[in-house]
Order: C-alpha cells, then structure tokens, then sequence
C-alpha cells in the first residue's frame, strides 16, 4: 500500500472515529419518539435532532384530525357539503392510502375514523355491543367515498359523518420524511423511531448494522429477537397491552373496518419494508387479516417481509425473512 493510500485510509478511520451517537426522547403526534443522529461532536447532534423535531411537528399540524386548524379537520367539518383544496403533501399521501386500500381490500382505511367508538379497551365494558351496534358502527367507513380531484388538489368525503384520520399510516410517514430531511442535510446515520415506528440508515459509528429488539408479546421485558436493520423500516402493531377477552376470545383493539369486530388471532404483526409508512399500514392490514391471509398478503409483495405472533405464542415468517430467536 502507497503512503498517499495509507493516509487517506488512516484519515477515514479517523473521521469514522470521531463519529458519535447522539439521542433524544421526546413525545410528538400523541406518542414517544426516539431520535438518534450520528454527528461529529454534540452541538451538530442537537442541531439535526432539533431539525427532526420541527419537520415532525410540521407534519402533525398538517394530518392532525384534532388541530381544528388543520387541512384534515378542514376536510371532515365538510364531509358530506363541499371538496376542500389541500396543499400536495396531504393529497399525496391522502391518494396514497386509497391505493393501499385497494391492495389491502379495505383492510387498512384511512375513513376508519368515521367509526362510531363503540368498543372500550380500558376495563369497562362488561359485554359485547350487539350486532346490530356493530354494524351501525362501520356504516360511514369506506375509502371508495373519498374522492379526490388531481387537477384541483382537492378532498371531498361524499358522505356526512364521514371522516379521514392517519393513526394508522401518520407517525410512518413522519419517520419517513424526517429521515429523508435529515439526509439531504448530511447526517450519514440515524434511526427515526416513532412509538415503534423505526426508519433507519447508515451505521453505527463502530460499522455496524443498527440492531433493533423484538418485543416478547407475552412480557414486554424480554426481547425473543434481534434484527440487523441497514437502510429499512421496521414497524410492530401488538395487542398484548390493549384487548378485551369475551368467551375465551381474545379482541384486539385493532378493528376490522370492514366489519367493525376487533381482529383475533394476531397478538403481534411486525412489517419490514423501505418504507416506515408502508410498513406502518401494513401491519395494521395484516392484524386485520389474519395469520393465513396475511402471510400470503405479504408474500405476494417485493421487498416486504413479516414476522407474526399468534395468541399460542406461535411465530410465523414470510419466506424470505432470517432472524436469530433468542
């Protein structure tokens, strides 16, 4: 090896060396976000976490359904009366969650929050609601009723009552954009982890893969799995913290908007993907879905894989996953 060579190798060990992780903890959109930046010294790590921080929140006051300020909320005070013209970012991602609507036959529905909160996941309820409750519940859901014009950029919700909410898909698409803002700004690594929600990139300083824990469902303490995460998105839906059991079945808080009945069988969906908002979605399509029909669902996909629990404990992967089971 050349002097010239060994130089620049030493140099880049050195800049490699001088990397360092810098974290922060705070709460965004209703729920914790973790933010981790790899930077040169502190001041650069606060001035990119800080940066993340304000795109997150110029998200949520553009998707948030409780700002009565916001496009969203704009958008279901006139369901029913009139179309409402929103800025591109909204409409984009309002199409967007048509889309996997469509690819998920309604499992994943952005007019979910159109349903009537009949079912109580805080100790409460004492019975089922009836069927005929169940039904009425679901009747203003449907993503075929939001209709969108892309010559005009606008949003209209055909029928009263109804509304649009992003519990589902918004906290994805924040650690999605974030991630994108943090590196066109040059941050070479990071991890964008909102409430479970993970999108990461880079490495570590050391060189290696950012290492994400699996959550045990059956005791949040323990971790059954740990996967090298490079460049992806990793999201866990779970019910072993919110579900109500009735006749020895178990209902999660997840709600087919289909039917209105809470999804069975699933404790814990984990999606990996490019993308936290896909990922995002998914999982809650998949716990809607089912084992069998979710794991084909999922199958079908380039560059999506899953992992899935059943309520027996029982860990089911697509086909091209490999984790180590600790």
């Amino acid at each position: 090896m050349n002097k010239v060579l060994l130089i620049s190798v030493l140099l880049f060990a050195g800049a490699l060396q001088a990397q360092q992780t810098y974290q922060k903890t705070t709460k965004l959109m209703g729920s914790r976000f973790d933010l981790t930046v790899v930077a040169k010294n502190e001041a650069e790590g606060n001035y990119f976490i800080t940066m993340a921080i304000e795109e997150i929140s110029r998200i949520e006051k553009l998707i948030s359904s409780w700002d009565s300020n916001s496009q969203t909320s704009q958008i279901n005070r006139n369901a029913g009366i009139k179309e409402v013209k929103v800025d591109e970012e909204l409409f984009d991602l309002i199409d967007r969650s048509i889309k996997i609507s469509k690819l998920t036959d309604g499992a994943f529905d952005i007019s979910f929050a159109s349903m009537e909160k009949i079912w109580k996941f805080d100790g409460s309820m004492t019975e089922k609601p009836s069927e005929e409750a169940i039904a009425k519940s679901v009747e203003k859901i449907g993503y075929k009723n939001i209709i969108l014009n892309k010559e005009k950029h606008t949003v209209f919700l055909k029928n009263e009552g109804m509304k649009i909410g992003f519990g589902a898909i918004g906290k994805g698409y924040a650690a999605d954009k974030t991630k994108a803002l943090l590196i066109e700004k040059g941050v070479s690594a990071g991890i964008i982890n909102a409430s479970g929600d993970m999108n990461t990139w880079g490495k570590q300083p050391d060189g290696t893969s950012w290492m994400v824990a699996i959550t045990n469902p059956l005791n949040k303490e323990k971790v059954f799995s740990w996967l090298p995460i490079d460049n992806s998105a990793i999201v866990t839906s779970g019910n072993y913290e919110k579900f109500i059991v009735f006749d020895n079945i178990r209902y999660s808080h997840i709600i087919n908007p289909r039917t209105g009945y809470p999804a069975t069988g699933i404790i814990s969906a984990t999606i990996l993907s490019s993308s936290a908002e896909v990922a995002d979605a998914l999982a809650t399509a998949v716990f809607v879905m089912g084992i069998e029909v979710g794991l084909d669902f999922i199958n079908q996909l380039k560059g999506v894989e899953c992992i899935l629990i059943d309520e027996d404990n029982k860990i089911f992967t697509s086909n091209h996953i490999q984790f180590d089971k600790k």
